[in-house]
């Protein structure tokens, strides 16, 4: 284990410092500052070691968490990257991105502040990056089977690069115009600068990956043609269609998908010109939603200086901490504070919008909101509470429903009752050959979970490709219940 009295010695839960807010917003580079390597290491060995690590539970990849702990601790930092990348191919992206279940379920937890798991794993990689040991793995002989991998976000690269690796043909088709999926224009530059994503590209395309970008597979190719032209295709392209806002209103100018205002102002941020780019400059703007995808659209909104943001949330305001119906380890529904919410606004909390108002121009100018409670039916509408709220900006950010499902049905595949593709245990759809991984089949979920069904898949692509077992790991299974969906 590491420090046999580390959880004695230090019980202070210790993070990197966020750089000011007043300096931060006025770029778009990422929020945390690096953290010093003592403090890291003092934090890695408060790691217990327990004898039943839950960490492992909280994770779907299976991430050898005490393990990567003990050799961070020791600065045996070769090591550590070695035990990271056996069980997750992109530790870059989760430990900047995941919410990180593991640490909820960290048996430390359960009296003190938990382990720093997340910050010791993307300190371990970015330090292996660093030192030039991320090297290319391509394959020793490959096997004459291709595989077209539909959509490049991190369950289909996690899906090309194992099957690359086990020595198949790989072709990824990514309809932007650079790989990435969302990583690359719906995940804004200050949670992860887009040089992180680009050298491990960098390190797929040398290991043999291929990739095609700008190509919408549906039109051209359509389906059928990529069904002729590979062994196997795998259908990782993400749970896209959003959340709608049925209310009166809708239709003006000015109220926008999150995912239509955030992926021009990543383009703009990465120094790429976006015509009729809607901005929160000189706006008061609200985010209707109180997820990640809120919070993104609330930092964007700082940086392009709006004049005010509210986020709303039909919910109530979570307790600080854990509610007794979300016991230790599984993930609780807490107040957390984003580095967005840390930069400023409102976050009201038991409202929902029952009309937006525009102006004589068809321009978006208030809400009409109401507070409400939760009743016998459902959400039941405070009576007396109603106000308008100023809005210039209106962003959704209500989440996700599904694929799109114009490519499921091209492709022969069918759906579960929740609109997603349908798939085994081995994440095979009813047509031979033809693959589920992601958000795609899951609904939408976890980057974690994105990268573990990403592994899983290949492994069952690679076994049904050989007719034999496969030595691809395969970290999880579909029907799996995690401790967070």
């Amino acid at each position: 284990m590491a420090d046999p009295q580390g959880f004695l010695k230090t019980r202070e839960r210790e993070l990197p410092r966020r750089r000011p807010v007043p300096v931060r917003i006025k770029d778009w580079k990422e929020v945390y500052e690096e953290q010093p390597v003592t403090e890291l290491q003092r934090q890695a060995g408060r790691c217990m070691d327990c004898g039943i690590p839950f960490c492992h539970s909280g994770c779907p990849l299976g991430n050898l968490i005490p393990e990567w702990n003990d050799l961070a601790w020791r600065g045996e930092w070769r090591q550590a990257i070695d035990r990271l990348h056996a069980t997750n191919n992109f530790p870059e992206f989760t430990g900047r991105l995941c919410p990180a279940p593991c640490e909820t379920a960290c048996v430390l937890g359960i009296n003190q502040p938990a382990v720093t798991i997340k910050q010791v794993e993307v300190s371990i990689i970015d330090r292996a990056f660093a030192n030039g040991v991320v090297t290319p793995e391509a394959p020793e002989r490959l096997s004459g089977k291709t595989v077209a991998v539909i959509g490049s976000g991190p369950a289909g690269l996690a899906t090309a690069q194992q099957l690359t690796r086990a020595g198949h043909t790989v072709a990824v088709y990514e309809r932007a115009d650079q790989p990435g999926g969302l990583l690359r224009y719906g995940i804004p530059e200050f949670k992860m600068e887009k040089s992180v994503l680009d050298r491990r590209i960098a390190q797929m395309k040398s290991e043999g990956t291929r990739f095609r970008t700008g190509v919408d597979v549906g039109r051209d190719p359509t389906g059928a043609d990529l069904r002729k032209r590979f062994d196997a295709v795998v259908v990782a392209v993400g749970a896209t269609v959003p959340r709608d806002l049925p209310v009166p209103g809708r239709e003006l100018d000015g109220v926008l998908q999150a995912m239509d205002f955030l992926p021009p102002a990543n383009r703009v941020a990465l120094g790429q010109s976006v015509e009729g780019q809607v901005t929160a400059e000189g706006k008061h703007v609200v985010v209707i939603g109180g997820g990640d995808t809120g919070a993104d659209c609330i930092g964007t909104a700082h940086r392009q200086g709006a004049l005010s943001v509210t986020s709303l949330e039909i919910l109530p305001q979570p307790t600080a901490e854990r509610p007794s119906h979300q016991p230790w380890p599984t993930y609780p529904m807490t107040f957390r504070v984003a580095s967005a919410h840390e930069e400023g606004g409102d976050r009201v909390y038991a409202v929902s919008t029952s009309e937006i108002v525009g102006d004589e121009h068809g321009r978006v100018q208030a809400l009409r909101l109401h507070e409400v409670r939760m009743g016998e039916n459902g959400f039941e509408k405070v009576e007396g509470s109603e106000r308008e709220l100023p809005a210039q900006l209106v962003l959704l950010a209500m989440g996700f429903l599904g694929p799109q499902q114009e490519l499921l049905e091209q492709l022969g595949v069918d759906r579960d009752e929740r609109s997603n593709a349908a798939r085994d245990a081995a994440f095979m759809t009813n047509v031979p050959g033809i693959f589920v991984a992601g958000d795609a089949g899951r609904g939408q979920s976890l980057i974690v979970w994105a990268i573990a069904e990403g592994r899983s898949a290949a492994h069952e692509v690679d076994a049904w490709l050989m007719g034999k077992p496969s030595r691809l790991p395969r970290p999880v299974n579909p029907t799996d219940r995690p401790l967070m969906a």
